[in-house]
């Protein structure tokens, strides 16, 4: 299990972590009435404004850390669907992917990976909760080199229907991120922490909609006649 620092570049998305658009519907319809069949591509975009390094010391495991970290939504303004992670550590020469990703996939298969058309990667679920599967894979120092100059990390798994979905994350700004300097991790939380109330304000204003029209369409139902 990752210590406290490694799982830190997820702090504050496993709170308003949800499935969006084709990977949830796909999840929690039954397979007879699932479409489209086959694969499924979604396109991601950042909620963030860029990639983030966040560096701090991993008291259990007595090594500095750094880690580079995006979160990826299918929409504008929506909550995440995915973040992805790129953890540095120092002294070791091995680096670690690590993926936050939707419940409803399957997670014996674990998801492979590649750089625009480069070597496609294998990686692991490590665990799962209620919102949200922590996935891993320890790559090399020639893949972050792909990463830093590539254009897009294609990260594919499969749902329940067993139809393979890859998620499309740009990497734009990656490289200028992971070889720059860190920002302060209250920054990150605060930027975080930002979103979410966002996300929280939009989603009452949706409910409210929905009670109004729900009202609406009561108020002008018309009554029953009596006998």
């Amino acid at each position: 299990m990752a210590s406290p620092l490694m799982r830190l570049g997820f702090a504050g998305l496993t709170s308003l972590f949800v499935l969006a658009g084709v990977v949830q519907s796909q999840a929690q319809t039954p397979p007879q009435q699932q479409q489209p069949q086959g694969p499924l591509r979604l396109d991601l975009i950042g909620t963030q404004t860029k990639w983030t390094k966040v560096c701090g010391h991993d008291q259990a495991a007595n090594r500095d850390v750094c880690y580079t970290t995006r979160d990826f939504s299918a929409q504008a303004n929506q909550p995440p669907v995915i973040a992805v992670a790129v953890y540095d550590i120092r002294g070791e020469d091995t680096r670690i992917v690590r993926l936050l990703m939707p419940v409803g996939l399957m997670l014996r298969p674990g998801f492979r990976f590649w750089v625009d058309k480069g070597e496609t990667l294998d990686g692991t679920f490590e665990i799962c909760f209620p919102n949200g599967c922590f996935a891993e894979s320890k790559i090399k120092g020639p893949t972050v080199a792909d990463m830093k100059k590539g254009t897009t990390l294609s990260i594919a798994v499969r749902n329940q229907a067993n139809n393979e979905v890859t998620f499309e994350v740009p990497l734009t700004g990656f490289g200028d991120a992971f070889d720059g300097p860190a920002v302060d991790p209250k920054v990150l939380q605060a930027e975080q922490q930002k979103f979410q109330d966002e996300l929280k304000k939009r989603a009452e204003e949706e409910r409210k909609r929905l009670q109004a029209q729900k009202g609406s369409a009561t108020g002008g139902a018309a009554a029953p006649s009596s006998k």
